[in-house]
């Protein structure tokens, strides 16, 4: 649209032009002694812009001879720049494509030239790094840290990602500490954080970070859960050997990251040092919270192994259970095996065969043998620990 209102306005001037010529019926005198000339008005001004317009070539054609010296030298920095971008780039091609080797050697190149030194720095130095030459990587982050002050974040990120590979988690940590310091905390250093803080073991942190990032969204509720699991389970064992530290422990964790591996782990480690009442609690806190549909059968084999407490409350609260999960068979053995210690030989014997009959199992023949010695029922016994001794095989 714009194009198309130039091009009608230079035919209205044009236009305009030739009908002033035509009524135009000026001239100019000029006078030279002895000599007199008359020209016409529109000769003469036709004559003066072709002057101007010939001056002006002349001149312009002057100022591009005196600027050429000039203009080829930018010419060739200006080409020297862009042969320096192109070795960058190739770079940087070369780091993403594996080939570490050639990388090096490029991002050399482009620090030489001066082409983004602190980028090239860290480039030479990731590739250094791939290529396990320790030597060279140091060489090369001192020389990032030092040459461009900007790059000074990611020399810190790269210095810690290259350190969690490297399993040193401990420096990894300092230069995140120095990144934070001046940088603030965002979701890609709190995830590096997160990794060297899984290998240093330090289980609380991890655990304090997970949620950090959970609230963000910048991990998949899955991968979350599963850090949750590991940090918890890992303080269960550290703390094991100590029944107040691991009490502590257990009341520090959530509701909502008490899993099933989680529960395993405490019950077993609260039997382990033979705190069994506090096992009990917590195995029917946690199988009477969790409902039906979450039910965990391999609680229920723990608690038939309690011996301590009020056995008969125990079978009296299983039996509610079973009348939820009547096809259970971890919870018949379990029932089992707590009537045969309180010597309920009778229940003992029918839960145990209802367990059988609802799943095979060498810990079912296994108990049941054990009953007919007690009742030295030798015959049946064999036969029962035979049997266990195939679904073992099995």
């Amino acid at each position: 649209m714009k194009g198309l209102f130039w091009i009608l306005a230079l035919f209205a001037l044009a236009v305009a032009v030739a009908l002033g010529a035509q009524l135009n019926d000026g001239y100019v005198l000029l006078v030279l002694p002895p000599w007199r000339a008359e020209v016409s008005l529109n000769l003469f001004g036709l004559a003066i812009v072709l002057l101007v317009v010939a001056l002006y070539g002349a001149l312009r054609a002057v100022s591009l001879t005196f600027a050429l010296p000039r203009r080829a030298a930018e010419y060739r920095q200006r080409r020297q720049r862009e042969r320096e971008v192109l070795v960058f780039q190739d770079a940087v091609r070369l780091l993403f494509e594996g080939r570490f080797g050639q990388a090096l050697k490029k991002a050399s190149e482009a620090h030489a030239a001066g082409t983004a030194p602190g980028l090239s720095a860290l480039i030479a130095a990731r590739a250094a790094q791939r290529m396990r030459e320790a030597g060279k990587q140091r060489g090369w982050m001192d020389r990032a840290k030092r040459d461009d002050p900007r790059t000074e974040a990611a020399t810190l990120m790269l210095e810690a990602e290259m350190m969690n590979e490297a399993r040193r988690f401990d420096e990894a940590l300092l230069a995140l500490e120095t990144l934070q310091a001046k940088q603030g905390r965002h979701i890609a250093a709190l995830r590096l954080e997160l990794r060297a803080r899984q290998g240093a073991g330090d289980w609380e942190g991890v655990l304090k970070l997970a949620r950090q990032l959970a609230k963000r969204d910048a991990l998949p509720l899955e991968v979350v859960g599963e850090i949750k699991t590991q940090a918890h389970l890992a303080n269960i064992a550290r703390r094991g050997s100590d029944l107040a530290q691991l009490n502590a422990c257990l009341r520090a964790i959530p509701d909502e990251e008490r899993g099933r591996r989680v529960v395993m782990a405490a019950a077993r480690a609260l039997m382990a040092l033979g705190a069994e009442v506090e096992a009990q609690k917590l195995i029917e806190t946690t199988l009477e919270s969790s409902g039906k549909a979450v039910w965990q059968s391999e609680l229920v084999a723990i608690y038939g192994r309690l011996a301590g407490g009020e056995p008969t409350a125990r079978i009296a609260r299983a039996e509610a259970w079973l009348r939820q999960h009547p096809d259970d068979a971890g919870l018949l053995l379990a029932l089992g095996r707590m009537c045969i210690r309180q010597r309920l030989w009778g229940k003992a014997q029918s839960y145990l065969e209802a367990s059988l009959a609802v799943g095979e199992s060498a810990e079912g023949h296994l108990e049941l043998a054990r009953l007919c010695d007690l009742l030295e029922r030798t015959e049946e016994a064999n036969k029962h620990y035979r049997a266990s001794a195939r679904s073992d095989v099995h």
